[in-house]
């Protein structure tokens, strides 16, 4: 959160005068100091606490607190509540402070840099934070820019500077800056110090690359643009020196105005466990209102009896006050047993998903070592909805390609070109650089004058800059890795680039040094998918050169053309068919006349105050007309290492991937066949190209025509048969994403294995993926690399950023970042499958045990009169989720796994059942409230039934509170801690610890609560010295315990061992097959070793080794994955199968077949035996888990 260090008013428009401060002060513009903090030493408790208590939990726990603190319905002593509440309300604010403790380093980091601010004529070094608006700056090479500043001069020629906006935008190319000229000449700090210019702009903003504003000086006005400033957070570099003008300071600056809040994203299972809490607090109080009826009740009809020795306690006087002051006593009871279990959950979940994103930082099979990078969880929120994605939305350049780009083939005057050792011709050649024509660089060398032009456009035509770090080395610094891969290529071919200026480009022309005057730039942008330069030659002619997307170049074109852009529109769709990313180069001769007019229209378009972007679009337009066409380029980026792969793997798991580039629609489509997104065996794959709502409608029901379900039917899945292929223009998109037609449109693509979207714009991947979210119960993952994506990452569920080569704008608005495409299938078949299952498996547990201790409360009140008297001591009840129970559970939601990382990504079944919910579900939630209920029946009633008899051996009855309630309390823990043992699947020494070590700390405890000693120190608080100890010396008592627990823990045991035999879940399955595999592995040890180079392991699948022919010959992998899958069909499939009603592979097996089943691991082959003996397989397996 950043707080304004002083007051701002809602802005129309700024006002600044130099080197006036008196004058700037007046409009209370904030100053330069950064507080990103929340408290000071003073504010911070009473602030912190506020906030806590904004928290409904905790605001009910003081509500709870409270009433305790009535004696007449409160049968708890206070600390019960204070304790867990103090508990919870110190360990937050313990991490508050700790977090704002580093929000002050970082801020008194910043605030105190130095910079050099012009005060009275002399330059004087200043903190940041006393830097005020109106201020002038020197900034020298590779300085921080301190705020936003107009450049008014640079020690640079022309008063261009050199910037690296990597902090501000994730770019790590430089820019240029340049100043007006009236102010270039400044560079004195004498005349900075009479400079008392005025400017006059717009508000503080977010838009990081638009400035409208306007410098009056020596009455005369000066139309200031973004290229005359320099925003905070840049680099100088490459300049001495330059002097700036403070326009915006602090919080007003534009990377402050961008570091809003992102949009919070929360879980399905958190959206489910807010209902959830809600019906259990209603639960509750019904049991509270049944006890207290329960109370008025006895009271009338049996405690009337006793008022001569038990009188009720003033102000009660009847027996439905005193039932309405029973209601709040039970409510206190269970209510502060269930908030405090809340209490525990919320802290319990937070570090089990902090512990799940620890490992996906630290798992070094998501490691790139090429570019140094590892995975990173961006945020800890997220991590369980890892593994119900059934979406993923993704970007294809540097996504699924490596955007590295190379100029792969031309053509030029209707002539196509596509390894040539450039040194002997071209000694500045790029040694990197290849091309495969010999025929291009003949044509270049003979002087053929298109080619010469088309090279020649390639070197004046981009914004890319030039650094000659000796003579010779050139390194080019561009924008985006086209421009700097065709850059290169005209070098190659002769036409290099070597320097620029704000007037002109210097090139060398086969050997020859020539200067252009360069006259105007007209630059690229989304919309207009095209640049323009005008450019004057030595010998005084005048040229508009233009490259751009062939859609919106081609019809810009001379009508003379036609038979060449004919030809040429024939090559680009060749080299789009090859996967290749083409532009169309063409240029204009220009009059004097001409350029003349265009320019004064321009001039006027530029220095309007407003609408200025739409002028200069009209002007750009005006003069972008009657080109001539020269050629077109095409530039390969290969598919990333592993891409074909894990999208096949992905595939595999029921997930469904759709890709939305901005690509021509003929290099989507090259690329979705080469990741395999597309096959040949796929029964057809449409495409949807219309131009108006009509024709995609039709297009649309063209797809629906394969089968019998009308296209407005929300059962098209499940009717269409054989796998289809959708391809949709960003055109047809428009009006396909309307909304008379976007459930169609959904019901359709849904209804598809791929998905293509060509020729999209940002905004529109955005509306794909909220059209899914609106139409679709599923979780979405966008994943993307440049800012291009970034609307997209923050629409769908889950966003992952690629590093790639566009920068980090998309990693900084991700939620999970790695390197490589590849790491996807990791990331959600193994982190995301496992954080789902931990959670699942947590959840289920904690409210099980959560309702086995608190219901007992609910029996209880039946046999003590209503007078919401408690089963256990206070101090057991508030250590039993706090100490007891806690850490076993949040071992196994941290470590459990139930298969290893290796076979969940062999098997890709196994990520169904997140995706349907199946683990953790209102159904799954009941079982568990069920589960709990009889545990408390258990727990309540054979306890009572056996010490109500039983005697001593001295002959003593047993018959008393405490004895019950140790031997009640004593079962309990013991049973949850056996239980726990049953649900962990994989243990570990940390499980062991916690489990055994919970125990031992229940036993010490007790003991010591009940001795002597705390009695002599506490004699009020510790009343019954020696219960314990004498309680726990009974045999009958362990008798008790024991057979308590064998009744709770022997029918979960025969429910899951008749599941197993009768439904085993395809996990299940696997992990008998990996016992299986290790038993075989000894005794064939020997004989497999000179074979063992060729098996592929799990390992090796992990590693990507081998795997493409797994693909594409469909032997071992999915004979691997489906045959095991298809002896599972009977009883794990089928589940899955009826909620998906879809026709899978596997459910065409033969009956003969269920017997037996052929598993291949490698090089081994494995029959599996009769069904019964795989059947008492997987009963060992569940009791072999206990020990792996």
């Amino acid at each position: 959160m950043i707080h304004f260090v002083s007051f701002v008013s809602v802005e129309e428009e700024r006002r600044v005068r130099a080197n006036d401060r008196e004058y700037n002060e007046k409009f209370q513009y904030a100053s330069n100091c950064i507080v990103t903090s929340k408290y000071n030493i003073i504010t911070f408790l009473p602030v912190n606490l506020f906030e806590q208590f904004q928290e409904v939990a905790n605001t009910y726990f003081l509500f709870l607190l409270i009433l305790q603190l009535i004696p007449q319905i409160s049968s708890l002593s206070w600390f019960t509540t204070i304790v867990p509440l103090a508990l919870v309300l110190s360990i937050t604010a313990v991490k508050d402070a700790t977090d704002d403790y580093f929000r002050h380093k970082s801020d008194s980091q910043v605030n105190n840099r130095q910079s050099q601010v012009l005060i009275r004529g002399y330059l004087q070094n200043e903190k940041w934070m006393n830097v005020r608006v109106g201020d002038i700056i020197k900034l020298e090479n590779n300085q921080f820019v301190a705020a936003d500043l107009l450049l008014l001069s640079s020690s640079e020629p022309h008063g261009l500077c050199y910037i690296e906006t990597a902090e501000l935008d994730g770019e790590t190319n430089m820019k240029v800056r340049q100043s007006i000229s009236v102010t270039a000449e400044l560079g004195d700090p004498n005349n900075l110090a009479s400079f008392n210019g005025e400017v006059v702009c717009e508000p503080p903003n977010n838009k990081l690359d638009r400035f409208c504003g306007t410098l009056y000086w020596r009455d005369k006005k000066y139309t200031l643009t973004n290229q005359n400033m320099l925003l905070r957070g840049c680099v100088l570099r490459n300049t001495e020196a330059c002097y700036g003008l403070v326009i915006f300071a602090g919080p007003d600056t534009k990377l402050m105005q961008n570091s809003g809040r992102t949009k919070f994203k929360r879980t399905s299972i958190d959206r489910l466990m807010n209902t959830l809490v809600l019906w259990i607090f209603g639960f509750l109080v019904c049991m509270g209102v049944i006890l207290a009826v329960g109370n008025a009740v006895w009271e009338r009809e049996v405690g009337s009896l006793f008022q001569s020795y038990l009188p009720w306690n003033p102000p009660v006087d009847n027996f439905l006050f005193n039932a309405f002051l029973s209601f709040w006593s039970y409510v206190i009871i269970l209510n502060t047993r269930f908030d405090k279990a809340r209490v525990i959950l919320i802290s319990s979940v937070e570090v089990i998903r902090l512990g799940h994103s620890y490992f996906i930082n630290w798992d070094q099979h998501m490691f790139c070592s090429q570019c140094n990078t590892a995975a990173e969880a961006r945020t800890t929120t997220l991590n369980e909805e890892l593994g119900q994605v059934e979406y993923i939305f993704s970007d294809k350049t540097g996504t699924l390609t490596q955007n590295i780009m190379s100029f792969n083939k031309c053509s030029i005057n209707g002539q196509t070109y596509g390894k040539l050792d450039f040194t002997p011709f071209n000694p500045l050649a790029d040694p990197d650089f290849c091309f495969c024509d010999d025929s291009l660089l003949e044509s270049v060398k003979v002087g053929d004058a298109h080619t010469h032009e088309f090279f020649r456009l390639l070197s004046l035509c981009h914004t890319v800059m030039s650094e000659e770090l000796s003579e010779g080395e050139l390194v080019y610094k561009a924008q985006s890795p086209d421009e700097g891969a065709l850059v290169t290529a005209a070098r190659n071919f002769g036409f290099v680039f070597r320097s620029r200026t704000p007037g002109t480009i210097t090139t060398t022309e086969m050997g020859r040094p020539v200067t252009y005057t360069l006259l105007a730039i007209l630059d690229f942008n989304n919309i207009r998918k095209r640049m323009s330069v005008i450019v004057r030659n030595p010998e005084g002619r005048i040229r508009l050169y233009c490259k751009g997307a062939d859609t919106v170049l081609l019809e810009r074109l001379h009508p003379c053309n036609q038979e060449l852009m004919n030809i040429t529109s024939d090559h680009l769709n060749e080299y789009a068919a090859d996967g290749l990313r083409t532009l169309a180069l063409a240029y204009k001769d220009l009059s004097e006349e001409e350029w003349e007019i265009w320019s004064e229209s321009h001039s006027c378009a530029d220095k309007a105050t407003d609408y200025r972007e739409d002028r200069l679009a009209a002007a750009y337009e005006q003069i972008e007309q009657d080109m001539m066409l020269l050629g077109a380029t095409a530039i390969e980026d290969k598919l990333q290492e592993g891409v074909p792969e894990t999208i096949a793997v992905l595939s595999l798991a029921n997930i469904k991937i759709w890709v939305l580039t901005g690509d021509k629609q003929e290099t989507a489509v090259n690329i979705g066949y080469s990741c395999k997104m597309l096959t040949d065996d796929m029964t057809e794959v449409f495409i949807i190209s219309g131009h108006t709502v009509q024709s995609v409608r039709q297009e649309l029901r063209s797809v629906c025509s394969f089968g019998s379900t009308p296209p407005h039917s929300s059962n098209l899945m499940e009717n269409i048969s054989g796998e289809f292929a959708l391809i949709i223009n960003g055109h047809s998109l428009a009006h396909a994403l309307e909304a008379d037609m976007e459930l169609e449109f959904v019901l359709t693509a849904c209804a598809c294995k791929a998905v293509i979207c060509c020729r999209v714009t940002p905004l529109q991947k955005a509306l794909v993926v909220e059209l899914i979210k609106k139409h679709k119960r599923a979780v979405t993952l966008a994943i993307g690399d440049g800012a291009n994506d970034i609307s997209m990452i923050k629409s769908a569920h889950i966003g992952v950023g690629i590093s790639g080569q566009e920068g980090i704008q998309a990693v900084l608005a991700s939620d999970y970042s790695f390197s490589q495409f590849r790491f996807l299938q990791r990331l959600l078949l193994v982190h995301g499958r496992w954080s789902y299952l931990r959670m699942c498996r947590f959840l289920c547990y904690f409210f099980y045990k959560n309702f086995a201790f608190t219901m007992v409360h609910f029996w209880f009140g039946f046999f003590c009169g209503f007078s919401a008297q408690t089963v256990y001591d206070q101090y057991f009840i508030t250590l039993y989720n706090i100490v007891y129970t806690s850490l076993p559970v949040l071992a196994m939601g941290i470590f459990d796994q139930d298969v290893p990382d290796q076979r969940s990504l062999e098997y890709p079944k196994l990520y169904e059942p997140g995706q349907l919910n199946l683990l953790f579900n209102k159904k799954e939630f009941f079982i568990c409230i069920a589960q709990g209920i009889y545990t408390s029946v258990v727990l309540f009633f054979v306890p009572y039934a056996v010490l109500s008899e039983a005697t001593q051996s001295n002959g003593v009855p047993l018959a008393d509170y405490q004895t019950f309630a140790v031997t009640t309390a004593t079962a309990l823990v013991i049973v949850v801690s056996v239980q726990i043992c049953l649900d962990t699947g994989f243990w570990t020494v940390i499980n062991h610890v916690f489990v055994w070590g919970s125990l031992g700390f229940y036993f010490t405890i007790m003991v010591a609560l009940h001795s002597q000693t705390l009695f002599r120190i506490f004699p009020s608080q510790f009343h019954f010295v020696g219960s314990a100890q004498s309680t726990l010396l009974q045999p009958v008592v362990w008798l008790t315990i024991a057979l308590a627990t064998a009744i709770c823990i022997v029918p979960v045991l025969a429910f899951r061992f008749l599941k197993l035999d009768l439904k085993p879940q395809l996990s299940d399955t696997v992990r008998s097959t990996q016992l299986v595999r290790q038993k075989k592995r000894k005794p064939l040890e020997g004989r497999l070793g000179a074979r063992g180079g060729s098996r592929r392991s799990g390992y090796a699948f992990a590693h990507q080794e081998g795997f493409g022919e797994l693909i594409t010959s469909g032997k071992n992998m999915r004979l691997s994955s489906l045959a095991l899958a298809t002896f599972a069909s009977r009883h794990s499939s089928s589940w899955i199968d009826t909620l998906r009603r879809k026709k899978h592979i596997h459910c065409h097996t033969p009956p003969n077949r269920l017997c037996e089943t052929l598993v291949m691991d490698g090089g081994l082959l494995m029959k599996l035996w009769h069904i019964d003996c795989y059947k008492n397989k997987v009963l060992s397996c569940v009791f072999s888990s206990w020990y792996v």
